[in-house]
């Protein structure tokens, strides 16, 4: 083979005499291999010590064109074919870990003659390490999947010949042009729509938990997506020739600039710290990210919780900017040629084709207070689509304008409070203000919050996006929709008598996060002033403030203490005080549950809050000096019960015989429905073996989860078994009542949902199944299955935290409540229960939350003789031994 000839572009950091050396002297793919490796290794060490990150992404691809070049050159190749880069390395940009996308051109005649070094080329590719894309083609058989692909069409545009025939190319780049194929009305609409089904799958925000910073709002793909359209509608090679000819301002062209180069260092450090072309933002990655961009644990909070912040800040202004470039575009593309009607709405705003804009470039500077009326207006109007290019970039150019004498005007706050009077254009114009920095400079407090994150699985938006999704619930109440979804809501929702007060809680419930301290507490202080602000009377705004305050007490109450005991919602309905307050405080609730997680709304923790709001309700119309009487409570349930049972044909006497030694506590916490089904059962029994039931609830106190039913001699280990085997099965554990009777029987009825978060339904292959696994694990007195050995889950595993333990005494129900905050892991329960039973403790009832990555778990226990625990050593050494047990656990898998 003739001499390989030089790569002509200098590369500083590789020598290539050297590298051509060792390629004569030794087996090649080593070489290549150890070539590749140390430009890496330089790489990587040259972005740890603050590197421009242009010169390391242009560098690593000008160096794989020179590793190409060789490659290249080890086989003998015909005139007519060349080797042609295409994506993003067409462009001339490579991370660390991705894809080298090669496209092989060749004329027709050539290809039988060098079809075997084309496979050997691309073998020795992937011998040496390369991670590459290839496709093999004419120029017309490319042309003829880009006429109906716009991916292939848009990887032309970025090509480069990186050694061979390049004529070849300007044939295909020529056959590719706007006249031949894609027009740019074409090519512009396909993009469009193209970024609209991007974004619809990253649920239309920037701001999911672990982003994907290439595919996500305002990533990468957005930046690139301006540069394809403004590309093929110039005529350019690179957007940096439109510097200085009007079409992006200093600002805008200064924006991309900077947005792409952290994006391009966060993708990086992502590349470099996975080790795999990963775009994933992942909770593996963060922190070990926000280390190497230098951030550390300070008061301002936790080190990725900063570096984060920063990132969906700068996604957010790269989608309002991509909002920006690519609706002026469409007006010069789309509407290019066409008679636009313009309709005049007042003499600061005109609708053109439907959207809106400002009559003239100074009429921010004249009326200040049209920032806000411009948002008024569209909500008033949901025939306007959108805002007009220019009008955006005057709105950007007028913020400065917000300042306090802005915010105190009267006409600036009853404007405000005018779009909170139109639910259906609300959120999406709350949205829109909030791209545009327009909602965090008229509330500063929310601005404070843009872009924060909490880092944990609970809360899956940052603060800013939760906030406008717990609004957008409370507006999606009023839907037809919301009747069968959300039906006490939807019926509430009609008889508020203003809306808007509930929209300004949902602004504030979370507004105070980030500061240290309470933030319920610090929100009301805020929303007290938002109310003064905005001429709100004291009334109403002693009503926010305390919907603000008080937001996380009913979501607490349903899902932590016993509902079912009188005394727990007489003291709920104490603190609410009256059905106005109730109401509101039901549907915020509600609202933020959604909008903090969907997984965290299932049909258990609906029917709770359902549950909770029908008895307060129930409470406060009796009048709260009117309590519930507990005897005539359970005489009530029982004659339900037995009224029940007798068309069964259970007779009165033989009814109060089975019922003989059970405790009151039973015929308080357990409907009459349930006493029948459980008392018909018992009484059909013919042997000794542990009675099972399955059903799913039907009832309106207790639908939305599967009950199971178990009735057995007194066996401390029902609750581990239950918990052993239900583990074992995917199935979740939501609330478990325990029940002990005086001649030595249990009876222990335990909630459950599927691994979706539903009841189990009525698949009698698994209701057996379920049967069996409780069966045979009752059996077992002493040696339970070690369910915690099964993997826990990534996403677990990272955040996983000190178990923590709190124990205190229930004077009413005369027995301990232990409290248990955990990182969720397999067989966690099934482990809490072997310590009870290895500490001699009686478990009367749980209350079971899992809330993302943890659990808040609520256990009401008893000493032996079922009084509270009164030994102070013993209540610590449980608590240490849970601590420890879960801890260590957890850490091994």
């Amino acid at each position: 083979m003739e001499e390989v000839p030089y790569f002509e572009r200098p590369l500083f950091f590789f020598d290539q005499s050297r590298f051509r050396r060792a390629l004569a002297e030794k087996p090649i793919i080593g070489v290549f291999k150890d070539a590749i490796n140390a430009a890496s290794t330089q790489a990587n060490r040259r972005f740890i010590e603050g590197e421009d990150i242009r010169s390391l992404v242009y560098e690593r691809a000008l160096f794989i064109d020179c590793i190409l070049h060789y490659a290249w050159h080890q086989f003998r190749w015909p005139a007519h074919i060349s080797l042609e880069a295409v994506g993003g390395y067409g462009r001339g940009e490579l991370h660390p870990c991705s894809d080298i996308d090669l496209l092989i051109l060749h004329h027709p005649e050539v290809f039988e003659s060098c079809k075997g070094n084309i496979e050997k080329f691309l073998t020795l590719l992937w011998d040496i390490g390369l991670e590459i894309g290839s496709s093999v083609r004419t120029v017309k058989q490319t042309i003829d999947i880009a006429r109906t692909d716009i991916t292939v069409a848009t990887n032309i545009m970025e090509s480069r010949t990186l050694v061979g025939d390049s004529s070849l190319r300007h044939e295909l780049m020529k056959e590719a042009a706007p006249d031949k194929i894609w027009s740019i009305e074409e090519f512009f609409s396909a993009k469009y729509q193209e970024q609209l089904d991007r974004h619809k799958k990253y649920n239309d925000t920037e701001y999911n938990l672990e982003p994907n910073i290439k595919n996500a709002p305002g990533g990468l793909r957005d930046i690139q997506t301006i540069n394809w359209v403004t590309k093929r509608y110039f005529g350019v090679r690179t957007i940096k020739q439109l510097e200085g000819k009007g079409f992006f301002t200093d600002e805008e062209f200064s924006l991309i600039n900077s947005g792409e180069e952290y994006l391009w260092r966060v993708r990086y450090a992502l590349h470099m710290v996975a080790k795999r072309p990963e775009e994933r933002l992942l909770f593996d990655y963060q922190r070990e990210i926000a280390k190497l961009f230098g951030y550390s644990d300070n008061h301002e909070g936790l080190a990725v919780e900063q570096f984060m912040h920063k990132y969906y800040r700068t996604v957010l202004a790269l989608r309002e900017l991509n909002d920006v470039v690519l609706q002026f575009l469409s007006e010069a593309i789309l509407q290019k040629g066409k008679t636009k009607s313009v309709v005049s709405i007042n003499e600061r705003f005109q609708l053109r084709d439907n959207f809106i804009e400002a009559t003239h470039t100074y009429v921010f500077e004249e009326n200040p207070s049209a920032l806000l009326e411009m948002f008024v207006l569209m909500a008033q109007n949901p025939q306007i689509q959108g805002v007009r290019a220019s009008t955006i970039r005057w709105i950007r150019e007028s913020r400065y304008l917000i300042d306090d004498n802005f915010r105190s005007n009267p006409k600036n706050t009853q404007l405000f409070i005018k779009l909170l009077q139109h639910p259906a254009g609300l959120v999406e114009q709350l949205k829109r203000m909030s791209r545009y920095g327009i909602l965090g400079l008229y509330l500063p407090e929310f601005g404070q919050v843009t872009g924060q994150m909490q880092h944990d699985l609970f809360h899956i938006y940052t603060v800013d996006a939760h906030t406008l999704k717990v609004v957008q619930n409370m507006c999606n109440f009023l839907l037809p929709s919301a009747k069968e979804d959300f039906p006490v809501a939807a019926t509430i929702m009609t008889r508020l008598p203003k809306l808007e007060l509930l929209y300004i809680a949902g602004l504030y419930h979370d507004i105070g996060k980030g500061r240290g301290g309470d933030h319920s507490t610090l929100g009301a202080v805020d929303a007290e002033e938002f109310c003064t602000r905005h001429g709100i009377s004291p009334r109403e705004t002693r009503l926010i403030c305390w919907l603000v305050e008080k937001h996380l007490l009913m979501s607490q109450v349903s899902q932590k203490q016993d509902i079912s005991d009188p005394d727990v919602i007489h003291k709920f309905a104490l603190t609410v005080g009256d059905q106005l307050h109730l109401d509101y405080l039901y549907c915020l609730t509600v609202a933020d549950i959604n909008g903090t997680n969907k997984e965290l709304w299932n049909t258990w923790r609906a029917s709770l809050m359902r549950n909770l709001y029908l008895d307060t309700r129930r409470a406060l119309r009796r009048g709260l000096e009117n309590t519930v009487d507990k005897h005539d409570l359970i005489e009530e349930t029982q004659q339900a019960a037995i009224r029940k049972l007798a068309r069964k044909g259970l007779s009165k006497e033989q009814v109060v015989a089975l019922w003989g030694d059970m405790d009151e506590d039973y015929f308080l916490r357990e409907n009459f429905t349930d006493i029948a089904w459980h008392t018909e059962a018992i009484a059909a029994r013919t042997d000794d073996k542990p009675l099972i039931l399955i059903k799913k609830t039907t009832s309106k106190e207790l639908a939305g989860a599967t009950q199971i039913f178990v009735y057995s001699k007194n066996q401390k280990n029902v609750f581990v078994a239950a918990a052993t085997a239900l583990s074992l099965l995917n199935l979740s554990i939501q609330d478990a009542k325990i029940y002990s009777s005086k001649s030595g029987y249990t009876i222990d009825t335990f909630f459950v949902l599927n691994e979706n978060g539903e009841p189990l339904g009525n698949n009698q292959t698994l209701l057996k199944k379920i049967q069996q696994a409780l069966l045979e694990e009752l059996s077992l007195v002493d040696n339970y299955r070690d369910i915690i050995g099964r993997r826990t889950p990534r996403r677990l595993k990272y955040f996983a935290s000190p178990t923590r333990t709190s124990l205190s005494t229930d004077t009413i129900r005369n027995c301990s409540v232990l409290e248990v905050i955990s990182p969720d892991r397999p067989g966690l329960l099934a482990c809490i229960g072997r310590i009870f039973m290895d500490y001699d403790i009686q478990l009367l009832n749980a209350k079971i939350a899992t809330l993302g990555e943890r659990v808040e778990d609520i256990f009401f226990i008893a000493d032996n003789d079922g009084k509270p625990l009164g030994d102070v050593t013993l209540c610590e050494q449980l608590q240490q031994e849970i601590r420890e047990q879960l801890d260590k656990r957890v850490d091994k898998h």
